[in-house]
């Protein structure tokens, strides 16, 4: 059995036949919709409500230690996070992608803009995995992920692939609530 086909896929499916295609049309109002008060999103540097994480004129709404309960967070936040804190970072780490952090990213203002950073960062993450071929899924995956560095790198593209599943369902359901609290 050739599981590197079967990883990949897990990922391919969602993106292919749900959450790529739901995304199609995003307009700038849902991107930046603020589901709730206090909500985290991207916003301009001048109007940074928490620590500006990022490194040009938009910036994330971020606090570490996240505070208890955590605040709601926007499609632009949620975008964000699979962009860069899923795949860029790790695609960075393992698979010499460009360097990518939250406190160094250039987040987007638009939904064009974040739609095209998903694509690019979804493309390459890919292009690692399926670069890694059945050998490199069994090998550490290193320093990189701290205390789980011992781990195989299936490990690590299994979780990857949850999060952004994961995080997908929510965007689409903020994109869902949008459509109904405009009527």
């Amino acid at each position: 059995m050739q599981w590197n086909p079967l990883l990949v896929d897990q990922l391919e499916f969602q993106w292919s036949t749900s959450l790529r295609p739901k995304l199609d049309g995003l307009t700038d109002a849902e991107y930046l919709w603020e589901p709730g008060p206090g909500a985290w999103t991207v916003r301009s540097r001048a109007e940074a409500v928490t620590r500006p994480w990022g490194g040009g004129d938009m910036v994330l709404d971020l606090e570490v230690p996240a505070p208890e309960p955590p605040p709601v967070t926007t499609i632009a936040w949620r975008m964000a996070h699979v962009i860069v804190g899923c795949l860029g970072v790790r695609t960075a780490s393992h698979f010499g992608g460009p360097a990518d952090d939250v406190a160094t990213h250039r987040y987007a203002a638009t939904a064009d803009e974040a739609l095209e950073q998903l694509d690019a960062a979804h493309d390459r993450w890919v292009a690692g995995v399926r670069a890694l071929g059945e050998e490199g899924l069994v090998r550490p995956c290193g320093p990189a992920e701290g205390p789980f560095a011992a781990e195989p790198m299936a490990v690590l593209v299994l979780h990857i692939h949850r999060e952004v599943i994961h995080h997908g369902a929510e965007i689409l359901l903020l994109r869902d609530l949008y459509r109904v609290s405009r009527g």
